[in-house]
C-alpha cells in the first residue's frame, strides 16, 4: 500500500489547504455504506470540491466503456502514475482512473484551471 503524507494538500487535486478558502475534509474513499472503514487507509485529505463531487461514488463509467472504472485512490496509486498538467493548469488522464476521476471530480472547471495555472507560475503546484 502507498502511504503518504497529504501535506496539508488535497490528494486528489493537490492543491494546498492554504490556497482555499474552505478548510478541507476527510474523504472515505469507499464510503461507509459501500462497506468502506474509518481506517487511515481509506482516508483521504480532500478539498471541499473534490470532496462534494466525489461523494459516495466509488468511479464512473466510460464513454467508450461499459464497466465501472475506479477512482485514482491515493492510498494505492501514484497520482503522477495517473496525471499529468500543462503549464497552463490542465490536467490530463495517463489512464482510465485518471479519466474518471478528472471528469467526476471536475478537476477541470475553469475555476480549477486559473487556480492551477496561477499555482503553478508560483511554484506551488504540484
Amino acid at each position: 500500500m502507498l502511504q503518504r503524507e497529504p501535506n496539508y494538500q488535497c490528494e486528489y487535486c493537490r492543491v494546498y489547504e492554504s490556497n482555499s478558502f474552505y478548510t478541507f475534509q476527510i474523504d472515505h474513499i469507499i464510503s461507509l455504506k459501500h462497506r468502506g472503514t474509518n481506517n487511515l487507509d481509506n482516508l483521504a485529505y480532500a478539498c471541499h470540491i473534490c470532496n462534494r463531487n466525489k461523494g459516495s461514488d466509488l468511479g464512473s463509467v466510460l464513454d467508450s466503456e461499459k464497466t465501472l472504472i475506479r477512482f485514482f485512490d491515493p492510498r494505492t496509486d501514484n497520482w503522477l502514475d495517473h496525471f499529468d498538467f500543462d503549464p497552463n493548469g490542465q490536467l490530463y488522464s495517463k489512464t482510465p482512473q485518471g479519466e474518471v476521476t478528472i471528469r467526476i471530480l471536475q478537476m477541470n472547471h475553469l475555476d480549477s484551471i486559473l487556480e492551477r495555472r496561477l499555482l503553478i507560475e508560483i511554484g506551488l503546484f504540484p
